[in-house]
């Protein structure tokens, strides 16, 4: 009975020990991205990794690395763009190379960008600072124009103009998306069919509410109120206008 006991003791403190284990290996890790996941950089678009807007992406690479990220931005909406470079001590900027970031639509149609440091030469001044503002992007185009559309963006970063002895200088790197809601001003008459999203694009490959999710826009409360004035505006219009009717005169006058 004894060495049952025992037996029962030693299995109960195992099973504690497992899932003592079990919750520290479920724990979240100590990573940039939402949940503590982190999101390191993929090398091309094809393994380009999924991040949400407001989600960090990283990265512990080399110069030379070409580093790919992807994200989502729905119509009515203009994305932008932020990439944090830190380079080694011994990397004092001698080199002359140049950091540069580049964003690509779902038919990889590289956007120009608006405003924000694009490109920038690195010094052994401090970290590097690039930004990149789209334009913003439209829910209908043309097909030979080269507006931004709904679907999946990519992110690239690399360094151009590194000579040999400065290829494989470790560094890291954080980007983030963001966008902000420009509103009826950008509306126009026409969808598409489906946002450009490759098949295989990760699960961040949509935003969180959906796609299309700016389809109420204040244009729909100023073209309701301009309704609403010009019935008033009639109503007043005839009061004021209309004729007062004949007054009869007294019979036998």
């Amino acid at each position: 009975m004894r060495t049952t006991r025992l037996a029962a003791l030693a299995g109960l403190l195992g099973l504690g020990a497992l899932l003592t284990s079990g919750a520290a290996f479920a724990a979240p890790g100590d990573g940039d991205g939402k949940d503590g996941k982190r999101a390191d950089a993929g090398t091309s678009f094809r393994t380009a990794t999924g991040i949400e807007q407001g989600q960090k992406g990283t990265a512990s690479a080399s110069t030379g690395d070409y580093l790919y990220w992807s994200f989502p931005a729905d119509a009515g909406r203009r994305p932008t763009v932020e990439a944090t470079v830190k380079l080694p001590e011994s990397a004092s900027g001698a080199s002359g190379a140049k950091w540069r970031i580049d964003v690509y639509d779902g038919l990889r149609r590289r956007q120009p960008c608006m405003y924000g440091m694009q490109a920038r030469t690195a010094t052994g001044s401090g970290p590097v600072e690039l930004a990149c503002t789209l334009r913003t992007v439209r829910a209908w185009s043309d097909t030979w124009a080269d507006d931004p559309l709904p679907g999946t963006y990519y992110i690239r970063l690399t360094a151009t103009g590194l000579r040999t002895a400065d290829l494989g200088q470790p560094v890291t790197a954080e980007v983030e998306a963001t966008s902000k809601d420009i509103g009826g001003s950008a509306a126009v008459d026409g969808t598409l069919g489906a946002p450009l999203v490759p098949g295989s694009q990760p699960s961040a490959g949509e935003p969180e509410d959906g796609w299309a999710s700016g389809w109420w826009t204040d244009r729909w409360i100023w073209t309701g109120a301009g309704g609403v004035l010009a019935a008033l505006a009639g109503v007043g219009g005839y009061t004021l206008t209309r004729g007062r009717g004949q007054v009869s005169s007294p019979s036998g006058a």
